[in-house]
């Protein structure tokens, strides 16, 4: 289709309906606002952490951006940057129409909640809450007076970075239009389900005592092994002789490990879901396991010899993020060294390993880091977060079974998320073509998909398509 001589593409033209439709839709949802009236002191306090905590932790989304973009090639950075960015705007939209409905809402099999629950945030206000039986958000075992509407933003902030986190594993080679689609149809087919499993009064996780803190299973987990499929399904970035393979931006990686750092206060601190102890737990044992991880990363590569680096710096406090993330509020800071310190040298051997960069073109390791210490740190929950679940829990399962349990759902959702993301590769692919060709490779996604370029060399001395497909045919 054309529009004032310029081809027009039909997917962005359904989006442009979706959205129509969505808006004409809102009118007529009848949808009361409420009034939110608190009934002490300790329960401002409980809204304004909340709120702030939503905040920082949709901060860590452009944080991820700047970490992400500042390790591509220059003629990547922009493109990089937005596949993180532009998420804030489908997944919100989506969370909002039924999105937070899937996970949230009323229990079906103990697998999805009931979209039509909270179809365009009807019943979601900020009604009174001062009595606990009106109106609680829930999350495992821990009960909160918050209104509806700030915990489903809070979980929004979530849904919104985890597709985010699955880009690192193909930069620099996707289909711009391509990873939109796939990206809506992961976060409604993968995240959903297991956020409702896991973080859903009556998911199936929970009732075998299974649980995930701030998003160990959940975001990080899911994000790497689905980032495990795309790296398989889309294969290596085509060499370029002559090019450089630095990062374009080294403090943008520092930018970004920073935004994440701080964003994390409220991704973990914000779980408990209460200005409360656990809160506080949750925070000293963030900034313990970044510290401790970002010293071991450095230290490991000091031992084989490289000199000490600032992306050195940047990943090694960001796995310690990840690690502490499935128990945070759960363990104790002596504890939280341990289990960083532990995954730190786990994800550093893997990254290091030269044989998987053979085998997958994972572009920014984000399987070695997200998804193996989002996995590892899920399995040293089962061992340090038992003794908080069994205090005073007369209907508590054993040690054993606990840990065993963390394993089989481990197991199960591997399995989920792998099958799940490589189908909706190809699905996608069939739809839109999933990886970017070769003479717009070459160029880099930045021009070739937006237009637009980082710097004054993103397009230095690349020829024209023409010479792109000659120079194909004489080799």
């Amino acid at each position: 289709m054309r529009l004032n001589g310029k081809k027009i593409s039909f997917g962005w033209l359904v989006v442009l309906a979706c959205l129509i439709g969505v808006s004409v839709l809102g009118l007529r949802t009848d949808v009361a606002p409420g009034l939110f009236d608190l009934g002490g002191d300790h329960l401002w306090a409980n809204v304004a952490w909340m709120i702030t905590a939503t905040i920082f932790v949709l901060m860590m989304t452009p944080g991820l951006s700047f970490f992400y973009g500042g390790m591509v090639r220059p003629k990547n950075v922009i493109s990089t940057m937005l596949q993180s960015f532009i998420v804030m705007g489908f997944v919100s939209v989506i969370w909002v129409v039924f999105g937070f409905g899937l996970a949230f809402g009323d229990d079906v099999w103990h697998v999805i909640g009931n979209p039509s629950d909270f179809f365009m945030m009807k019943n979601v206000g900020v009604t009174n809450v001062t009595d606990p039986a009106a109106e609680t958000s829930q999350i495992g075992l821990v009960t909160t007076t918050i209104p509806l509407a700030l915990f489903a933003l809070f979980q929004m902030k979530f849904a919104i970075i985890t597709p985010s986190l699955i880009t690192g594993a193909f930069a620099e080679r996707v289909h711009f239009a391509g990873y939109l689609l796939f990206m809506v149809l992961w976060t409604i087919v993968v995240y959903c389900p297991l956020a409702h499993c896991t973080w859903h009064p009556e998911g199936l996780f929970g009732m075998l005592h299974v649980h995930d803190y701030a998003g160990g299973i959940v975001v990080h987990a899911a994000s790497g092994v689905a980032a495990l499929a795309g790296a398989m399904f889309l294969g290596k970035r085509r060499d370029s002789k002559g090019e450089s393979s630095k990062p374009a931006n080294v403090p943008f990686v520092l930018l970004g490990a920073a935004l994440l750092w701080l964003g994390w206060f409220g991704f973990n601190g914000g779980s408990s879901l209460a200005a409360d102890g656990i809160a506080v737990s949750a925070f000293l044992n963030t900034n313990t396991a970044a510290a401790t991880a970002m010293v071991a990363w450095i230290t490991l590569d000091a031992l084989r010899g490289r000199k000490p680096s600032a992306m050195g710096a940047a990943i090694g406090a960001v796995v310690g993020l990840v690690a502490i993330t499935p128990c945070a509020g759960w363990v104790t800071v002596g504890e939280s060294i341990f289990i960083a310190f532990f995954i730190t040298v786990c994800c550093n051997m893997a990254v290091c390993w030269k044989g998987y960069s053979k085998v997958l073109d994972d572009a920014l390791d984000v399987f070695p880091t997200h998804g193996l210490g989002g996995i590892i740190g899920t399995v040293l929950t089962g061992i340090f977060a038992y003794d908080f679940f069994a205090d005073g829990n007369p209907d508590m399962i054993s040690r054993g079974e606990f840990f065993m349990n963390h394993i089989i759902v481990l197991g199960g959702v591997f399995v989920y998320t792998f099958v799940m993301s490589y189908f909706l590769y190809w699905l996608t692919n069939r739809i839109v073509p999933m990886r970017v060709s070769g003479w717009n490779e070459k160029v880099g996604l930045d021009s070739s998909q937006h237009g637009e370029e980082y710097g004054n060399e993103a397009v230095a001395g690349v020829p024209t398509e023409s010479d792109w497909f000659k120079g194909m045919e004489e080799n």
